[in-house]
Formats: C-alpha cells, structure tokens, sequence
C-alpha cells in the first residue's frame, strides 16, 4: 500500500509526556533546586580527593580552585586565610544554600514555557552558575592583589 502525499507532509508523533506537561514541569521545580546540588557536590568530593595527601603545587591550587568554585561560601567566611571546622561547615552550608536557591530560580525560568525539559533547566543553571563562577575568579583576583600575592 503507498503512502498518499499528506501522510509525508505529517511531523512524526512524539513521544507522550508521561503523566502530562504539567506534572512535568511540577517536577521540574520540585526536584530541580535538589539537582542544582549534584555538580558543586561533585566538585567538593574531587577537591577533597585531590586536597587529600596532596604534596603537589598542581593538587593543590586545582583541589582549592574546586573547592571554592564548588563552596564560593569558603571564601565569604575567609577560607583559606580562617580556619577551623566551623568556618569550613559555614561556608559548605551557605554554599549549599547558596545553590539551592539558584536550583528554584533555575527551574522556575526553565519551566516558564509550557513544553520544557531538563536541558532548559541545565542551561539556566549553567548560566547562574557561570556567573557565580566569575565572582569568585574576580574575588580571588582581587584579593590577590589587596593582600599581595599571598594567596596564588
């Protein structure tokens, strides 16, 4: 049997949203700000490794630049010019809270559209992220220079 020409003309049927656009996007912004945790965590757990026994320049400044990037807390809270476990847990835990709240922003402008995905949410919190980034390289730089060279 052939196909008449309209059949061509047809976009293929995609696939159906499981449980409807809605709930999807409900969960989107349920567990998003959850999932805004995993990378800086990741980053936390590879500076710990690396960090760990390090007796390396290299292991050094890339276990701190990934600690910082995954906790720019630490250095509100003067790390690594303060410490003490106190200072490390205060500056993990606003860190935390820190990106959690960038997970809400995220996932409420991913899920502006009705038809939205987790890539939408992945590249607004990359781009939340990135800036977040880019504050703590300046800050790093900047005190760098007021404190002469001490850090880097």
């Amino acid at each position: 049997m052939h196909a008449s020409p309209v059949d061509h003309a047809r976009p293929p049927a995609a696939a159906p949203v499981p449980m409807g656009p809605r709930a999807y996007r409900a969960r989107v912004r349920a567990i998003g700000p959850l999932v805004a945790l995993v990378v800086p965590a990741a980053f936390g757990v590879l500076s710990l490794l690396l960090l760990h026994g390090s007796t390396s320049a290299a292991r050094g400044i890339s276990g701190f630049g990934l600690a910082v990037l995954a906790a720019p807390g630490l250095l509100v809270m003067g790390a690594p010019l303060r410490s003490g476990a106190g200072t490390y847990l205060a500056g993990v835990v606003m860190s935390a809270a820190l990106w959690f709240v960038l997970g809400v922003i995220a996932a409420r402008r991913a899920t502006r559209r009705p038809a939205s995905s987790w890539r939408d949410f992945w590249g607004e919190l990359l781009s939340l992220a990135v800036a977040v980034w880019i504050g703590v390289v300046v800050s790093l730089l900047v005190s760098n220079l007021v404190l002469g060279h001490a850090l880097l």
